[in-house]
């Protein structure tokens, strides 16, 4: 790479970051310049544009980011902008860098045996609201969201400062339980929630983490399900680490969730200080002041 000296700057600089090109840390003028997949997944064609464009402006390496970004990797800044131009023609964007909703991160729940959720979709849609629709509002801080289509937390939901994530509640119909001596929802169950208590299955709802892993599993049909999203809220990872707390509602349908993540953005857009994370500012309001205004 020719590393003759160029001269930038901070303005430079300040630019290219907000159109998603960060400076290699080893040259004065070469970024790695970040494409969003909007919910982790991307055509083949899409896939052959990057590495094509990374040939032509770049060093023809591409990386991917912890947030399932692509990075494609060695571009001077004179390459910048034909570069976002080259891509912008197979309709890929750069950018995810900010004090702004930052790129969705999804598991593969809509394909994944263990999947309660349409991960895919509804990443796509909080991308598409979220992440395009408040693209010009600034926020206190950057706010991640991630969608996991199940308890597995694959993606760790828990840990940004809004989570998504698949379940499936079981409701028992004492009715058709037959008390079982070796009970087959019992034993599917990974969390050992549930017990044979004086002839009746009983499932322990702080044991239970709604994972569905016990569906089909009673022959005589005692167990059904409520397929629905817990969201949590102020999780975060990073310098500081805390875990995220779940709203006190499960929601049963992505129009439900769509609407208090908005919410949740709002709220902090209004109530957060500046430079303050989310989970920041749940801390010092208070969860159950910020559950409340949320649901």
């Amino acid at each position: 790479m020719d590393t003759k000296e160029v001269i930038l700057t901070s303005e430079d600089i300040k630019r290219v970051k907000g159109l998603g090109c960060l400076r290699d840390k080893r040259y004065p003028d070469v970024f790695n310049v970040r494409v969003i997949t909007r919910n982790g997944k991307i055509t083949s064609s899409e896939h052959r544009a990057i590495a094509d464009a990374s040939e032509k402006f770049g060093s023809g390496e591409v990386c991917m980011t912890s947030r399932l970004q692509m990075e494609i990797q060695g571009v001077k800044y004179e390459n910048i902008d034909s570069l976002i131009e080259y891509l912008a023609g197979f309709g890929l964007q750069t950018g995810g860098t900010g004090a702004l909703v930052r790129p969705i991160v999804s598991c593969k729940g809509t394909t994944c045996v263990f999947g309660l959720i349409d991960t895919f979709g509804l990443s796509l849609k909080i991308h598409e609201r979220f992440y395009l629709g408040y693209h010009k509002t600034p926020l206190p801080h950057k706010f991640k969201i991630a969608v996991g289509g199940c308890p597995n937390n694959c993606v760790k939901p828990d840990i940004n400062d809004l989570g998504v994530i698949g379940q499936m509640k079981p409701v028992v119909d004492f009715d058709k339980c037959r008390g079982c001596q070796k009970c087959q929802v019992e034993s599917a169950c990974p969390m050992k929630a549930v017990k044979v208590e004086n002839g009746k299955i009983a499932i322990n709802e702080n044991e239970c983490n709604n994972c569905g892993r016990c569906r089909e599993k009673c022959p005589f049909g005692a167990i059904s399900y409520t397929n629905g999203y817990k969201v949590y809220i102020g999780g975060r990872w990073g310098k500081k680490c805390a875990r995220g707390i779940a709203l006190t509602k499960l929601f049963e349908t992505e129009e439900e969730v769509l609407d208090v993540i908005e919410k949740a953005i709002l709220f902090y857009k209004e109530n957060g200080i500046q430079g303050e994370r989310f989970n920041d500012t749940v801390s010092r309001l208070g969860f159950e002041k910020v559950n409340e205004a949320l649901i």
